[in-house]
């Protein structure tokens, strides 16, 4: 045991760094390209791991409790999954920017059909809103992906889609179900009150592997700054924008539910898991699009606290509502 004790100690202060230390894999792997060529093979088991873990820290009981009152999270699921995506795909296509340039559509692909980060829950949480309705959306769209995703890559994709629309399905619901499988069997061997209580090494070990994600999505972004800055730059201002103008727009559609509830759907309207769809489609992008899922990771990390000011006035609008079923806490790190 004496072995252990250090790892363990590690992987616990790890555990507590939480975004922190997501925020600096992120700079790591845009200054150390070496290491995100070495990473980038493992893109698709890094995501499977972080399934499992997101999996394993949420409350089976707690998320049934969630969706037994589904009058929002419906809604909100078919605006996210369909009503989204739809319309991005019918600007694309009937402007001819998805045919003239496919590896935009396909990147519009990612940020538009993917549910939420699985992270969504915590984040809400850190910046101070109740985190119950992000994670039933999170569980109702990612049940729901499989059969909604395959329907947007057939509108924005056509042809140029990697594999056929019922592979994409079978691939994401695979990975979905093996994924919770893996993690129902660690709840059974290991029970729920250990798993709790090691909370903070499951975080740990979470962080180190979004430090792999992080690192690997990273890979040509430094060679695409050096040998096309303007570009590069470019498509990192494209996606702060994109994920602003997703949440700006949910926020307005569903702000007659309350300004509190709405700025919760709205977060995790704009940070999407791209990287379920990533490995779904095998883990391989075409260049443009995987420099867009990189630099996609960025909004995900910083927005919660660029928008913090505007998350405070949203509870202070809606204060008897600011403290209704708290949710389960599901970890602190954002991912995919």
């Amino acid at each position: 045991m004496s072995a252990l004790h250090l790892p363990l100690r590690c992987l616990a202060w790890l555990g507590r760094q939480g975004t922190r230390a997501v925020a600096v894999s992120a700079l790591v792997g845009l200054f150390l390209p070496p290491l995100s060529a070495l990473f980038r093979p493992f893109v698709e088991e890094a995501i499977f791991l972080l399934l499992v873990l997101a999996f394993l820290r949420v409350d089976p009981a707690a998320v049934t409790a969630y969706l037994r009152a589904p009058r929002l999270v419906a809604p909100a699921g078919v605006w996210m999954l369909l009503a989204v995506p739809v319309a991005t795909a019918l600007a694309l296509t009937t402007t001819g920017v998805a045919a003239a340039y496919p590896e935009l559509a396909m990147a519009a692909f990612l940020v538009t059909a993917a549910p939420p980060v699985m992270s969504a829950p915590a984040f809400v949480a850190l910046i101070g809103l109740d985190g119950a309705l992000a994670l039933a959306l999170v569980c109702a769209t990612m049940l729901a992906a499989p059969l909604t995703a395959p329907l947007i890559a057939g509108l924005l994709l056509g042809d140029t889609l990697p594999v056929d629309a019922g592979g994409l399905a079978l691939r994401l619901a695979g990975l979905l179900a093996a994924s919770a499988a893996v993690a129902a069997i660690l709840r059974r061997v290991f029970g729920a009150r250990r798993i709790v209580a090691a909370r903070t090494h499951i975080d740990g070990l979470n962080v180190a592997l979004l430090f792999v994600f992080a690192v690997a999505v990273m890979d040509g972004v430094a060679e695409s700054f050096l040998a096309r800055p303007l570009l590069t730059l470019g498509i990192g201002a494209l996606t702060f924008a994109v994920a602003l103008t997703q949440m700006a727009v949910t926020f307005l559609v569903f702000r007659p539910a309350g300004s509190d509830r709405a700025f919760v759907l709205a977060h995790a309207t704009g940070n999407r898991n791209m990287g379920l769809l990533v490995a779904a489609l095998g883990g391989t992008l075409p260049d443009l699009a995987w420099l867009y899922f990189g630099l996609g990771q960025l909004p995900i990390y910083l927005l919660p606290w660029i928008l913090k000011p505007l998350a405070d006035r949203a509870l202070a609008g809606a204060p008897e509502r600011a403290n209704e079923n708290p949710a389960p806490r599901t970890g602190s790190e954002p991912d995919g």
